[in-house]
Order: C-alpha cells, then sequence, then structure tokens
C-alpha cells in the first residue's frame, strides 16, 4: 500500500474510534441550503456595478458586517511580517536613491494600484529582492534600488490562501457550515488583488480590489497580504507607508526578464 493510502487509512481507524462510529466516518455530507451562500454573487454583482455602472452611490452590497467578521479568521502570521521587506525603484542614471526617496509616492504623484486609488498613497512591499523589482515591470539590462524595510507589529490581513487560515477546530457546528459557504468569497477577494491587470484597463480594473482595501482600513486594519501576480514572492500593501521602518538600499542590476506564453484555443 502507498504511505499516502496507509496514513489516510488509518486516519479513518482513528476517528471511527474517536467517533465510536465506522459508518460515520464512510458517509458523504454536503453543506445544509440553510447556510446563506449568496455572498459570491454579491460581490461578483457589486464588483461589476463599480466598474462599469456607477462609482460612488452604489445599489448593490455584500454583508459588509460578516466580512468584517471573516476578516479577523485572516490575520497575517508575525513570523512572516517579521521577515525583511522589500521595495524597489528602477534607477534613472548612476546616482542611487536615498532611503528616504524609497518610500511610497507623495500624495500628489501617487497613481492607481492595486490596493490604493489615485492620490492615496500606500507603501508596497515584496517578499524578496527579485519580487520586488518584478513588480515595477524592469527591463534587460535596467538597474533598480531596492530598500529593505523592517515592520513594526502590525494587524495585516492574508488574502494568500484562505482555506489554509481557517481551522474548523475553532468553529461550532453552524459556524463550520457558514464559513464552508463564505470560503469562496474569500477565495475571490484573494483573487482580487493578484488577477494581471493590463495598464490600459489599470483605472477601472483596479476599483474592485481597491474598494476591498478601503473596507478593510476601515476595520481597522495595517494592510493587506496578497500573491504576487509577476513572481513567486509575496507582496503587502501598507495604508500608512510611515510604520515601515527602511534599513538599507542595495543596486540590483536587472540580468534577465522572461516572458512565458500559452496558446490561446
Amino acid at each position: 500500500m502507498h504511505p499516502a493510502m496507509q496514513d489516510d487509512a488509518l486516519a479513518k481507524l482513528l476517528l471511527a474510534d474517536v467517533l465510536g462510529n465506522s459508518i460515520l466516518v464512510e458517509s458523504l455530507f454536503s453543506v445544509s441550503p440553510a447556510f446563506d451562500a449568496a455572498s459570491l454573487t454579491q460581490w461578483d454583482d457589486l464588483r461589476a456595478e463599480m466598474m462599469h455602472i456607477n462609482r460612488w452611490f452604489l445599489e448593490n452590497q455584500v454583508d459588509f458586517d460578516r466580512l468584517s467578521e471573516l476578516l479577523n479568521y485572516l490575520i497575517a502570521d508575525p513570523a512572516t511580517l517579521s521577515a525583511q521587506w522589500h521595495r524597489a525603484r528602477i534607477l534613472e542614471d548612476d546616482e542611487m536613491f536615498s532611503l528616504e526617496k524609497m518610500g511610497a509616492p507623495p500624495s500628489s504623484a501617487a497613481g492607481h494600484g492595486r490596493a490604493n486609488p489615485a492620490g492615496i498613497p500606500y507603501l508596497y512591499l515584496g517578499s524578496t529582492p527579485s519580487t520586488a523589482v518584478a513588480e515595477i515591470r524592469p527591463h534587460t539590462g535596467e538597474a533598480a534600488c531596492v530598500a529593505e524595510f523592517r515592520l513594526p507589529n502590525l494587524r495585516v490581513v492574508d488574502l494568500r490562501a484562505p482555506r489554509t487560515r481557517v481551522s474548523p477546530f475553532t468553529l461550532g457546528d453552524d459556524a463550520i457550515g457558514q464559513m464552508h459557504a463564505d470560503l469562496p468569497l474569500l477565495e475571490r477577494l484573494g483573487s482580487e488583488l493578484t488577477r494581471p491587470i493590463l495598464p490600459r484597463g489599470a483605472p477601472f480594473e483596479y476599483i474592485p480590489s481597491q474598494y476591498l482595501c478601503e473596507f478593510i482600513k476601515s476595520c481597522g486594519f495595517d494592510g493587506v497580504m496578497y500573491r504576487s501576480s509577476v513572481s513567486d514572492g509575496i507582496n503587502v500593501a501598507l495604508f500608512n507607508p510611515n510604520v515601515a521602518l527602511p534599513t538599507r538600499v542595495i543596486r540590483y542590476a536587472v540580468d534577465r526578464v522572461e516572458v512565458h506564453v500559452s496558446e490561446v484555443v
């Protein structure tokens, strides 16, 4: 027997012994229709409206009270936040940027970002120098300054993998059912910050993720963590750029930029 199959069999035997019912372990279960699973549809409707119909006075809504509760299950691991974080800027000449020039741009220069609306600067940091440089879309042969940052103890929402962040052992029976219904929404919200966006569509395609981050900020969180769309790393967007402590600046050469393509059928 394959080791994985053997482990699965032993786990079933152990669970049957704990429950005192082997038939229960072999039974198939589905979530009761009593649990509200409309949250994903509500978000999709709201997303479409704010992008293409209304911008400020919205007719569609989601259950913001429930969403606020769900965010508390997704607080980022302090150990992850305690690592070094990085921000990159392309060098236009041979003069290095100072630490003071490596933070978020001023309000007058803050354009549309995944998390921030134009005119409201957030600080975007990558988990590695390569991640930070990849996010600024460099060309081969260019040089970049990368600043290292340290973060204090912050409350950041981690939207990378909601299903791995929520433990059923901390929930009651009814809460497990409702959480199962809400997980698709949390996964969709994570994809809002990760989906590739073409520059020509950024002014309106970033609006749903900006709206989401404004809500997260209104709930008292310091930022949001998400997967990079252009590398294997992690990004964090901080709502208050001043909380991050820059420690040093390093110059990097962009040795190679790779392009991967797939046939569109």
